[in-house]
């Protein structure tokens, strides 16, 4: 990766991707979609990863830019990237000062803050005309330490329980756990009974970050308190990492501890596991290829632990206009545009990206309560209540610089992998992480961004 800038891209500089030639191979062959029959006046580059659910690529790369490119005199160009190599694409254009006009990460960004434009023009236009945004898309994207939008999120995905019904009914829950001592406790017959282990994470992948969060919010933990102050060693995280030390011993396998993002979908879709925590790719993919092992995955919203039931995003839609961008009026423009439009992008998605300015799906609830494609056709009418549940990386504060960097660089995921492994006792994997988090913590407050 090319050498820093100021260290304005920190983040990226942790995570572990592959290298420059693996990403140049990681980068899909550009779409040009001409404005007009003639030369176009303008040009807008953007940068997106390759969807999960592949109708959504289809209608954006093929339908949408075409009429936005028409209608605004406008050549529009699309990257489609993998997943992993988001991360080291914004590193090496900030390197370069040179790249996309419009770029999409799949979670907030605060560390490029000093590399991008203010956002918040594009909020109050799209608020203008299409209502308030939810305060999920806010806590994502401002830093009330320096009053910028440092991203715009349109859209966000909801992280539903994946749980295998005729397992749970099998030792006596039909309708599936809503609680995690149900997990505990019906994971553990189901495994002892039929083998399908639990299939959670406990490795350097986002899933388990989010799923690791998702239980330390529930037991009342988190890393810091609404005012960004760091909170991390508490009672209610000693015994959130305990319940996990727990639930592995009793229901999982030691392969979580090497897992990629997408092994607990593999696994479900399989048949081989009974609960996983994922978006509905999950339960998409079943649709199409395991018919049979659909009909047995049903969804659940949050559970609950000792203090709250609560959920995460699975990921969190966050475009950036870089500082250097060609076209920053164009892209600020098609930002504007894509909102007005998008019950389009959330039928596209297959309900896999849900809106942040709720105004434009005002029919969203009905839609998914009928769905010909699900087994059965009201599977996702279970994501009706998301926005009461589902909350950010960062809860309860904001999705701080720091936030930011102790996620990407697995500090909470290695903290509960170390003790449910073994390696370290609950207490001394906590601070440890603590000590990590406390040099984050200082790093960017030296440098004004929390």
């Amino acid at each position: 990766m090319a050498a820093k800038k100021r260290g304005a891209f920190s983040r990226r500089d942790f995570i572990k991707v592959a290298g420059a030639g693996a990403l140049a191979a990681g980068v899909g062959p550009a779409i040009i979609i001409p404005g007009r029959s003639y030369a176009a006046k303008k040009t807008l580059k953007i940068l997106q990863w390759v969807h999960f659910v592949p109708p959504y690529d289809k209608w954006f790369n093929e339908t949408y830019i075409k009429e936005w490119g028409e209608k605004n005199d406008t050549e529009v160009k699309v990257d489609n990237v993998g997943i992993t190599a988001l991360n080291a694409q914004g590193a090496a254009e900030v390197a370069a000062q040179k790249g996309h006009d419009l770029f999409m990460f799949l979670w907030p960004s605060p560390t490029f803050e000093e590399q991008v434009i203010d956002h918040k023009e594009i909020y109050q236009e799209c608020e203008r005309k299409y209502g308030k945004p939810i305060d999920l898309a806010i806590k994502s994207t401002y830093n009330p330490k320096t009053k910028k939008y440092f991203g715009f999120s349109d859209s966000f995905v909801p992280d539903p329980v994946n749980y295998r019904q005729d397992l749970f009914a099998a030792v006596g829950m039909p309708k599936g756990p809503s609680t995690w001592d149900d997990v505990r406790v019906a994971g553990r017959k189901i495994k002892q009974q039929f083998g399908n282990p639990i299939g959670i994470g406990l490795s350097q992948e986002i899933d388990t970050g989010m799923a690791m969060r998702t239980i330390m919010y529930s037991w009342g933990s988190s890393v810091q308190d609404k005012d960004g102050n760091l909170v991390l060693n508490s009672k209610e995280t000693l015994e959130a990492v305990k319940f996990v030390k727990a639930l592995y011993e009793e229901t999982m396998t030691p392969e979580v501890f090497a897992w990629d993002a997408s092994s607990n979908n593999r696994g479900i879709v399989s048949g081989k596991l009974s609960v996983v925590l994922n978006a509905i790719s999950t339960t998409r993919v079943a649709e199409k290829e395991n018919p049979e092992i659909s009909a047995k995955i049903q969804l659940t919203k949050a559970l609950k632990g000792p203090v709250r039931a609560i959920g995460l995003e699975h990921v969190m839609d966050c475009y950036v206009i870089w500082k250097f961008a060609e076209n920053k009026e164009g892209a600020k423009k098609f930002l504007v545009d894509y909102v007005g439009n998008f019950k389009k992008a959330f039928l596209a998605s297959e309900f896999y990206n849900f809106p942040c300015f709720p105004k434009t799906v005002p029919d969203l609830k009905k839609i998914i309560a009928h769905d010909p494609r699900a087994h059965p056709p009201d599977k996702y009418k279970v994501l009706e209540d998301v926005l009461d549940w589902a909350t950010n990386v960062g809860y309860p504060g904001y999705s701080t610089a720091a936030i930011d960097e102790i996620f990407a660089t697995w500090v909470i995921n290695n903290m509960f992998a170390k003790a449910a492994s073994g390696a370290e006792t609950p207490e001394a994997a906590i601070s440890q992480a603590e000590a990590a988090c406390k040099r984050i913590f200082a790093k960017w407050k030296e440098k004004g961004l929390i």
